[in-house]
C-alpha cells in the first residue's frame, strides 16, 4: 500500500508537522507519565483505525519498557487488571474524547471528574491535549492512508 501524501514531500504538510511534532514534545515533558501517554496514543489509534499510529505507539512504548501483556490488553481496559485507576481513567476520558461524535453528552462529567481525582491541573491539561494531538495524527494517517509495518523506535527524533 502506498501513502496517497507523503509529508515530506509537500512544504505545506511538512510545515505543519513539524508544529504538530513541537506540541507533541512538549506534551512528552509534561508531568503526565510516559506509560499513560503511550496507553491514551495506543487506544486512541486503535479506536480510529490508525494503523500506522497503532503500530508506532505499540513499539515505542515497548521499546520505552511497557509489557506487552498490558498493550495485548489496552483495546478491553475496562476487563483487565493489569490497569491503575489513573490510568483507567485516562483511558475513560480518551475513549470519550475520540468518540466525541458517538454520544449525545460527549464527554461526559463523571469520566472528567474521574480523570481530576487522579490529575493535578497540568497533567490533566496535558492528557486533554494529548488526546486532541493523537487524534489529528490519526485523522491525517487516515486519510492519507499511511502504511503500517515498517515504524522503527525513535525514527522520527
Amino acid at each position: 500500500m502506498d501513502a496517497r501524501l507523503d509529508y515530506l514531500g509537500s512544504p505545506l504538510a511538512l510545515k505543519f508537522v513539524k508544529h504538530i511534532n513541537s506540541a507533541g514534545a512538549v506534551l512528552h515533558d509534561s508531568a503526565l507519565p510516559a506509560a499513560t501517554q503511550e496507553l491514551v496514543k495506543l487506544r486512541a489509534s486503535q479506536i480510529n483505525g490508525c494503523g500506522f499510529c497503532t503500530d508506532m505507539h505499540t513499539k515505542d512504548a515497548l521499546h520505552a519498557g511497557e509489557s506487552q501483556q498490558r498493550l495485548n490488553l489496552v483495546a478491553v481496559w475496562r476487563e483487565a487488571t493489569v490497569f491503575t485507576e489513573a490510568e483507567r481513567a485516562a483511558l475513560e476520558l480518551t475513549e470519550q474524547g475520540t468518540r466525541i461524535g458517538d454520544a449525545a453528552a460527549s464527554v461526559t462529567d463523571d469520566a472528567w471528574a474521574n480523570a481530576a481525582k487522579h490529575y493535578d491541573d497540568d497533567q490533566l491539561a496535558a492528557l486533554v491535549l494529548l488526546i486532541a494531538e493523537i487524534n489529528a495524527w490519526n485523522r491525517l494517517n487516515v486519510i492519507t492512508r499511511q502504511p503500517a509495518g515498517d515504524y522503527q523506535p525513535g525514527q522520527w527524533g
